[in-house]
């Protein structure tokens, strides 16, 4: 196996007297999709932000691909790991002016293209983004993260607002992202989700990583359940 995506080290954060992380060491693989799964507040959403340098821990080092966290350009960095919210959030404006937010030069054509990736019909290029579904609008703010061509996916509770059909789409384009080589790191509460799409699990509780390996390993669904059995107090 080669270096991991993510080296995390004695990661912790403190958020107005609140340890929200504590003394986690991670290392994400970089490749496939990586499920981070626990209880709300258990800390995986912090922990997903921590990476997309969101959060700052207070503690502790993060690297992507051997590159100190702290040494890269925020914004650079961030089109390269693009992340996508539980609400989505359209700009103001048309689809495509949606779309050239990200990525200014974008042609028509270019843009169709990234709609029907992500299950868009082009029709809703000139569309008001406010006439949109939440499906809809959460499948444009996917496709506004892709259109920066970015090396990793982030996606904090991407589909925990949308329907069954929505939330399915947005499943198989994670995986068919992955399967092109593009990592994936998806969080979400829910078990059925994780058994799903993980190639690998990482389970959260209180603020601490209380398990880490192949989906596929037997110890896995025991972790799940236990993080999952009473959130933390």
């Amino acid at each position: 196996m080669g270096p991991p995506l993510f080296a995390l080290e004695r990661v912790g954060l403190v958020r107005d007297g609140t340890e929200v992380l504590r003394a986690v060491d991670l290392d994400i693989p970089d490749g496939g999709i990586t499920v981070l799964v626990g209880a709300s507040g258990a800390g995986k959403s912090t922990l997903l932000r921590c990476l997309n340098r969101l959060e700052c821990p207070t503690s502790g080092s993060v690297r992507f691909r051997g590159d100190d966290l702290t040494a890269l350009d925020p914004l650079a960095h961030r089109r390269r790991v693009a992340m996508v919210f539980q609400a989505p959030t359209p700009f103001p404006g048309t689809v495509a002016e949606n779309l050239r937010t990200a990525a200014p030069d974008l042609a028509d054509d270019d843009a169709c293209r990234l709609l029907q990736r992500v299950g868009l019909h082009r029709d809703l290029l000139h569309r008001s983004a406010d006439a949109l579904s939440g499906g809809e609008a959460q499948r444009l703010v996917l496709a506004r993260a892709l259109a920066t061509g970015p090396e990793v996916l982030l996606a904090d509770e991407a589909t925990s607002a949308l329907d069954a059909t929505a939330t399915r789409h947005l499943e198989e384009l994670a995986r068919s992202l992955a399967d092109e080589g593009m990592p994936v790191l998806w969080v979400t509460h829910d078990l059925a989700q994780a058994r799903r799409l993980a190639d690998h699990l990482v389970v959260t509780r209180a603020g601490e990583v209380t398990w880490s390996g192949p989906a596929g390993d037997p110890a896995a669904e025991g972790a799940v359940r236990d993080a999952l059995r009473e959130a933390p107090t």
